[in-house]
């Protein structure tokens, strides 16, 4: 049983002195302490007396390995960012780097508040084996870039499904899969189709990047010689018949109205990554008109490489402030539906709305625990605008996923931290010598 002197349910309910009951994996109750004294006293209490209790934060985009690049290229260009610093050094990767740089992530995710996260790379089943180790929750998909290259798309096809059969349900049912096409300029048209024809077969999810930059209609045409004829991205993608409930789409910056109808129809998943979008310049999505025509946003870091970390307090902040200044308004996009995007959003565009994304009976035990005794949190008049506007990711004390404590009073139990940080340290720098021979 949880204690807390707030307990955030969803953004719009929020309790004083109240408790989550968890059995397991599940919470089986809800509600002020008073109303349940002495129903469930045999049951060990986490006393969150001067703390607020709230749903786990959800990440939908990531490349968690890329930790191991954090601080390695910024303050560049996305092309040449990409194909001078990026790339390159992602050619000599190797599977024991990618789990290296994911426990690092999660150990970074976990002591901040996320307990879920889509994350899309390489090697995911290192990935998986490091997510299994930290207790967290993830959606996991291969990296897949064709480039028209059939016998290069065949390959990445064969290991995107070996992931899919092998990690789908590990971790006691804590790590499942999407397929994870990279983008429409590195993924051609019939390759886009083949798969998602795949993916409805195994009865899982597309992620995949989209709208990004300003000229990505322009790359497909240099890629694939398609002349989208005034056309944006979202729409190419609509007529190929990608698009559904099933997409988590990442950033949808550049995107006219139609196109956010279109996203709003087929109820495509929308992974808001401002940080990364702001410090690529890639531009400011217009999510205030999204959410006003009801389509699904999910808030998210991207990659340490682009960010440049994990903080999804951070990213909270930046993504309510930022189209307040870029709209003029500051009415837009308020403090309960940044929240709204960061928990249950996140929830929506992972495909597991119905087990995560509130504290509500039935749901899994996913539970973060803020210490509001700080004082950057002091006085206390709104907790939503708290967790949004003065929180940090150094406020988080406990967490709790599938009902299992993770961290308590800022002591992570499943890993050994400073183990994984000099780990990650000399692996990063091996990495990087090896790139550099």
């Amino acid at each position: 049983m949880v204690k807390g002197s707030f307990v955030v349910v969803r953004p719009d309910k929020v309790l004083r002195d109240a408790v989550v009951v968890v059995e397991d994996d599940r919470i089986v109750d809800v509600g002020k302490e008073s109303e349940l004294k002495g129903k469930y006293n045999r049951y060990e209490v986490i006393d969150g007396k001067g703390k607020v209790v709230f749903p786990g934060l959800v990440n939908c985009h990531t490349h968690a390995a890329m930790t191991l690049f954090r601080g390695y290229a910024d303050d560049m260009v996305l092309s040449e960012w990409l194909t001078k610093k990026i790339w390159p050094i992602e050619a000599h990767l190797k599977p024991e780097d990618v789990y290296v740089g994911t426990l690092l992530a999660c150990l970074e995710m976990l002591k901040s508040g996320t307990t879920a996260f889509a994350d899309m790379y390489f090697y995911m089943d290192e990935a998986a084996k490091a997510i299994v180790e930290s207790g967290l929750r993830a959606v996991i998909s291969h990296g897949m870039i064709e480039l028209g290259n059939v016998e290069k798309g065949e390959k990445e096809i064969r290991e995107a499904e070996r992931i899919v059969k092998s990690c789908q349900g590990l971790g006691d049912g804590r790590v499942t899969t999407m397929f994870g096409p990279h983008a429409p300029y590195t993924c051609s048209p019939e390759y886009l189709q083949k798969v998602k024809e795949i993916a409805e077969k195994y009865g899982v999810g597309i992620h995949i990047h989209l709208a990004e930059t300003k000229d990505e209609v322009n790359k497909v045409k240099e890629a694939f010689g398609i002349d989208l004829k005034n056309k944006g991205v979202i729409e190419y993608i609509n007529e190929l018949g990608i698009l559904d409930s099933s997409v988590l789409a990442a950033h949808v910056v550049w995107v006219s109205e139609k196109e956010i109808k279109i996203l709003a129809e087929k109820n495509v998943k929308v992974a808001h990554n401002p940080v990364s979008n702001l410090k690529l310049a890639s531009g400011v999505a217009p999510v205030p008109q999204m959410l006003r025509t009801g389509v699904s946003v999910g808030l998210a870091t991207d990659g340490a490489a682009s960010n440049n970390c994990l903080d999804m307090f951070e990213e909270m902040k930046v993504a309510a402030i930022v189209h307040k200044a870029y709209n003029f308004d500051p009415t837009v996009v308020s403090a309960s539906e940044i929240l709204e995007m960061a928990t249950t959003g996140g929830a929506k565009a992972l495909l597991l709305e119905k087990d995560i994304g509130t504290l509500e009976i039935g749901k899994k035990a996913d539970i973060v625990i803020v210490d509001l005794k700080k004082p950057r949190l002091t006085p206390l008049h709104n907790i939503v605008s708290h967790l949004v506007y003065a929180a940090k990711g150094d406020d988080v004390c406990t967490v709790i996923v599938d009902g299992k404590v993770l961290m308590e009073n800022h002591v992570v139990k499943v890993l050994d931290e400073n183990k994984v940080m000099e780990l990650a340290q000399k692996t990063a720098e091996d990495l990087i010598s090896r790139a550099q021979t």
